[in-house]
């Protein structure tokens, strides 16, 4: 078992510690995303270092299908595959199956899905999800579950949530075993079970109560940011968070905005990821603590300022919005690049001023101010 450790409460809000074999998580934390074990956007593991990512984000599915996980376990795992050091999360694979909704069927022993690449036919279930990630040999692996749309009926994410219990009780035997095998790449790895239930309160709050039992490593709240609105997110995690163990970290996947984590810390959420910062990014959509710019409006050609004044990012230390703009509209691969490396770096830090907020017993009030900055424009 890691070891978890609350420093710091401010109401629901925890600043902890996170200690795992490849090193301690200091928490609130932002994953960056690298899905087929890189960031999109040219990013490299040395830039990665360089802007204070603590963990990385890779996917199973992905992963699975090219280049295979059993070729990535002949070279020594995931972290030495991607040159890594740091934690790194597998996520499960549930997700993406679930998002090939044309191409799938679900049975109680798992899912039967064809490949988005080649159209072969793919089987995974709770097994194969964790034999997959053992293969990768990542810090934390994440449970097989199902993740139903927030529209769906009642009866049918009953019946999913159900389902996904059984699972977990399948994936925590599986990984058990894996574990103790003389082969295994990573034999600490640890598992984080996952919350369903659209926006049901009561058959989320029965999820929490249920997994809970399972004395896993950490929790996830998922199959939010879906669509369903912000304040039915919210709502979930004022519902849901009292209900999984205090006592271990609370993972919120695939969000959000700078809002969104200021909102779910406050909930008491301490792990997050998202594609925002680097899918934007690509689109020179930019993050600054006067929200969002696009380098691609006009008014941007003559600017000889940093993307934000102040900001220590490689980019805004050096260049300048126009000539940034000028790599965008060129099509040159350095442009997104930079715009990339600023994004991720704005999370970063933000979850590092989150942290020192934390620790001082600030929090509030300094979520109050971004808040206010953000919805701010000084452009």
């Amino acid at each position: 078992m890691a070891e978890y450790r609350i420093l710091k409460q401010e109401g629901r809000a925890k600043r902890a510690e996170f200690e795992t074999v490849h090193g301690t998580i200091q928490t609130p934390v932002f994953m960056n995303v690298g899905t087929v074990a890189a960031i999109k956007g040219a990013v490299s593991t040395e830039d990665l270092e360089g802007i204070g990512t603590q963990v990385q984000l890779s996917n199973t599915y992905h992963l699975h299908v090219r280049p295979g996980d059993k070729i990535i376990k002949q070279l020594g795992g995931l972290h030495q595959f991607m040159s890594w050091k740091k934690p790194i999360l597998t996520d499960s694979g549930g997700f993406q199956v679930f998002s090939l909704a044309g191409l799938r069927k679900i049975k109680e022993e798992g899912v039967f899905f064809n490949s988005h690449i080649d159209g072969r036919k793919i089987f995974m279930g709770p097994e194969e999800s964790m034999q997959i990630q053992s293969n990768l040999g990542s810090t934390i692996a994440m449970a097989f579950d199902e993740c139903p749309s927030s529209k769906a009926e009642r009866s049918y994410v009953q019946a999913s949530v159900e389902r996904t219990t059984r699972w977990l009780e399948r994936c925590k035997k599986e990984m058990a075993r894996l574990n103790f095998l003389e082969n295994t790449v990573n034999p600490s790895q640890l598992l984080f079970g996952i919350n369903q239930g659209a926006v049901f309160d009561d058959v989320r709050i029965e999820h929490a109560k249920r997994i809970s039992e399972f004395d896993l490593d950490g929790y996830a709240v998922g199959g939010l940011a879906v669509g369903e609105s912000h304040e039915e997110m919210y709502h979930v995690l004022e519902e849901v968070v009292p209900y999984l163990p205090k006592e271990k970290p609370t993972y919120l996947m695939g969000v959000g905005t700078p809002a969104n984590i200021l909102e779910a810390v406050e909930r008491g959420v301490d792990f997050f990821d998202c594609v925002y910062p680097t899918r934007n990014g690509r689109h020179g959509h930019l993050y600054t603590n006067h929200g969002k710019i696009n380098l691609f409006n006009a008014k941007y050609e003559l600017d000889g300022r940093p993307i934000e004044e102040g900001c220590q990012c490689p980019t805004c230390r050096r260049y300048s919005r126009a000539y940034v703009r000028h790599l965008l509209k060129a099509k040159e691969m350095l442009g997104m690049r930079m715009c990339v490396l600023h994004n991720l770096y704005f999370y970063n830090k933000m979850m590092e001023e989150i942290r020192d907020s934390l620790d001082k017993g600030e929090f509030v009030a300094y979520k109050i101010r971004k808040l206010e900055g953000m919805a701010t424009p000084l452009d």
